[in-house]
């Protein structure tokens, strides 16, 4: 099949098949991609040789091998740079109480494809006959054409055997920007609670994938269409409840995506921000806690910023995400609110000072959160918000010329509070060198006489030495 450009690492490997009577096809997500015209680091075969046939085959020309999904009839390689797959036929069983596969080799490509997720990664090209053969039996080019997802088998059965796909097909809405078909959606919606027999370790790395899409709005809208937020993010569907406190978006859950969206535009192109996005996407998460009526009539979301960082850190835990994705996320819903406190410029520098330590390494993040999280319809007010925050970033660029702002440290170290103060290290010298941090934020760099004199005077009025 001439459409899709088969390289030399592929060619190798399908010779070596042929000469032992094998038969190998490029199959599922490479096929997919190749038609796309997207590159694909991975490649991903299937054939009829059983696993220690496909080791046996790999010998003496992989540059590696692994057969850590064996059990599955699956062994890995990489040749001159490249990682291949190889994986026997399958025809498996799932005993659907978890999403495990009673694992049965097949005898037919067909039945192999039958398995498969969706009717896009149910194609397969056949590499070790007289010429290619392009096998697709469930319509999967006519899929692609058309952009619509749909299922090899009837999608109850498809997502009964395993529930994961149901995310996974928001996933493809983001990466590949197909449209589910109705019969799809349908089961979705009718089977999203199955998605709980599913480990949280697979649920987050499928979410982040289709967080880091190309249309990740639409794959996050897909799931709370269908229910499926509900068991992964319940606190996004959850935010439908709560009006912005300007009255002029139709929710938060709307105001979030566009947030989003907005984000990801400020984003190095090629490269998604996890972090970012789901800060971006998650930053309201608090309203509906904190939502209440003012007697003016009008809503408070007061602390919301508080809250919802307490609450993403939660829901991040349950998901399994590593601590440091925690961390930022949290932090940057933390402070997505402070730049409101300053105003046209009312800010001292030590605020500016604290701005800026409070970020640390985040700071860029910050900048393109609060930045996107500018959603209103008012251009004049849209305009004087991002004046403002231009300002404030010249304010902070001034002072990181002045002061190398982004490491900020007391003018003593801690064996010069030591020294001076004649004391061993301990909880003293802690409290000595925070306070100095104090004093380095609010009044900006100190001679080491002015440094020295505030450390004395500190502990006079605190009775040490």
């Amino acid at each position: 099949m001439e459409m899709v450009q088969i390289g030399p690492v592929a060619e190798e490997l399908a010779a070596r098949f042929a000469l032992a009577g094998h038969r190998l096809y490029l199959v599922g997500g490479s096929v997919r991609d190749a038609l796309l015209g997207r590159e694909s680091g991975d490649l991903d075969f299937t054939t009829d040789a059983r696993p220690d046939a496909v080791l046996a085959l790999l010998a003496g020309w992989a540059d590696a091998v692994w057969d850590t999904g064996i059990a599955f009839g699956t062994v890995g390689a990489r040749k001159r740079g490249d990682t291949v797959e190889i994986t026997t036929f399958r025809a498996d069983a799932y005993d659907r109480v978890t999403r495990n596969p009673v694992v049965a080799f097949g005898d037919t490509i067909e039945d192999d494809l039958v398995r498969r997720d969706f009717t896009v990664n149910a194609m397969a090209v056949e590499l070790t006959g007289a010429e290619r053969r392009f096998v697709d039996p469930h319509g999967g080019l006519a899929a692609l054409a058309a952009g619509v997802l749909d299922t090899p088998a009837t999608p109850e059965e498809s997502f009964a055997d395993d529930p994961l796909r149901m995310l996974r097909a928001a996933r493809f809405v983001s990466q590949l920007g197909l449209a589910p078909a109705p019969r799809v959606l349908t089961a979705m919606t009718a089977m999203a609670a199955e998605l709980r027999r599913i480990t949280r370790e697979r649920v987050q790395v499928e979410l982040s994938k289709l967080i880091c899409g190309t249309h990740p709005r639409r794959a996050v809208e897909l799931m709370v269409d269908t229910g499926l937020a509900e068991q992964v993010l319940p606190e996004v569907p959850a935010m439908r409840l709560a009006v912005d406190e300007h009255m002029q978006h139709k929710d938060v859950y709307t105001h979030s995506l566009v947030v989003m969206e907005q984000a990801i535009e400020r984003e190095e192109p090629g490269s998604p921000d996890l972090v970012l996005r789901l800060a971006a996407l998650l930053h309201d998460i608090g309203k509906p806690d904190t939502r209440r009526k003012e007697p003016d009539g009008r809503v408070s979301f007061h602390h919301h910023e508080v809250v919802g960082a307490k609450m993403v850190r939660r829901r991040l835990r349950e998901l399994r995400y590593p601590k440091a994705v925690i961390d930022d996320v949290a932090q940057l819903v933390f402070l997505h609110l402070r730049f409101h406190g300053y105003g046209t410029g009312e800010w001292t520098d030590s605020a500016v000072r604290r701005y800026v330590a409070d970020a640390g390494p985040l700071l860029d993040r910050l900048h393109k959160l609060v930045r996107s999280d500018c959603t209103t319809r008012n251009r004049r007010r849209a305009a004087t918000l991002q004046r403002s925050y231009d300002s404030l970033e010249n304010r902070i660029a001034e002072l990181r010329k002045q002061e190398e702002l982004d490491a900020i440290r007391p003018d003593l170290d801690g064996n010069a509070i030591m020294e001076l103060l004649g004391v061993p290290p301990g909880p003293l010298v802690g409290k000595a060198y925070k306070h100095l941090l104090a004093v380095r934020m609010e009044r900006g760099p100190l001679t080491r006489e002015e440094a020295e004199a505030e450390l004395r005077t500190w502990a006079s009025e605190n009775g040490v030495g």
